[in-house]
């Protein structure tokens, strides 16, 4: 194997060991060679886990460059996600979407698949049933979910055999998790952080950078070590370039006091950001009333 992995290679919940490294490389968004070179890059400078989905239309390109990289591939540990559309929320359904991944990633075990979102109109004991036997095929190590609530978590917890790895969602500085994350500790549960830099809106924050000039660090590296620092959390930031990848995996040579850990959990964040993330209020009304606003309303909204 090329090389030593430079993140800590567990997550620690509760006492008890995960094998997901705490920063991944996430992929969203991210396709062809720009996805391939950011993937064997990342490989190449420490990074021992990558984050892929079926709706990503990537899982082939993230796959070769796991397959041409010098880094065996057990020492890798990838995460796809089947979509959460009802269609694909039966026992059948699933089990057909997961084997689709293993071919595109041209694995023969997938070290996590989460259910990227949750349909109302699914079975979640025909879902988390086919999961059983995936895992019980050897064909998934582990099993999570994406975009789920408490409410729909705890209803998963119920409906799996196999323990529920993680939830991925939003979490950052300024997109706060505290109930879900609290959820997540009590039920042994990773929260698995996207959007850890809030779409990049962090890097100019000065709370975050008077901390950083502290510890010689950037503001994404306080927001990132914000993020790995509290029990249970692990990060999948997205980047294809060479600089930050590396920036974002240098994260545990310090360690935030507990009044910055404080500082960094109230903060709020700019406006366009509160307006515009997943659960903002522009957000909510182009999601309520879509392509019915007017055009000339819909090209003024971010």
């Amino acid at each position: 194997m090329k090389g030593e992995t430079v993140a800590e290679p567990v997550n620690e919940l509760d006492g008890k060991l995960t094998a997901v490294p705490p920063i991944g490389l996430g992929t969203y968004r991210t396709g062809g060679y720009k996805c391939y070179n950011a993937v064997s890059e990342a490989l190449e400078v420490g990074y021992r886990h990558v984050d892929t989905a079926m709706a990503y239309e990537n899982e082939a390109v993230v796959g070769r460059a796991i397959e041409t990289s010098p880094v065996d591939r057990e020492d890798v540990f990838v995460t796809t996600k089947v979509k959460g559309y009802a269609d694909f929320l039966d026992r059948e359904r699933l089990t057909e979407a997961v084997e689709g991944s293993l071919e595109r990633l041209g694995m023969d075990r997938i070290d996590l698949v989460l259910l990227h979102w949750w349909n109302s109109d699914g079975d979640m004991e025909e879902v988390f049933g086919a999961f059983s036997d995936l895992a019980e095929d050897g064909k998934i190590t582990h099993v999570g979910v994406s975009n789920f609530s408490t409410e729909q978590l705890a209803r998963a917890i119920d409906a799996s055999e196999v323990p529920i790895a993680t939830n991925q969602v939003q979490y950052n500085p300024y997109f706060h998790q505290d109930e879900m994350l609290a959820f997540c500790r009590e039920h042994g549960v990773l929260l698995t952080a996207y959007s850890p830099l809030a779409a990049g809106t962090v890097v100019g924050d000065e709370t975050l950078s008077r901390i950083g000039e502290r510890y010689g660090k950037s503001t994404a590296q306080v927001a990132l070590r914000w993020l790995v620092q509290q029990d249970g959390v692990v990060t999948i930031p997205k980047t294809t370039n060479s600089d930050r990848l590396r920036e974002n995996l240098d994260l545990f040579d310090f360690e935030l006091t507990s009044g910055e850990m404080e500082r960094i959990h109230d903060l709020e964040g700019p406006l366009s950001f509160r307006l515009t993330n997943d659960r903002g209020a522009v957000t909510r009304f182009r999601s309520a009333v879509g392509p019915y606003v007017p055009k000339a309303v819909r090209d003024m909204i971010p």
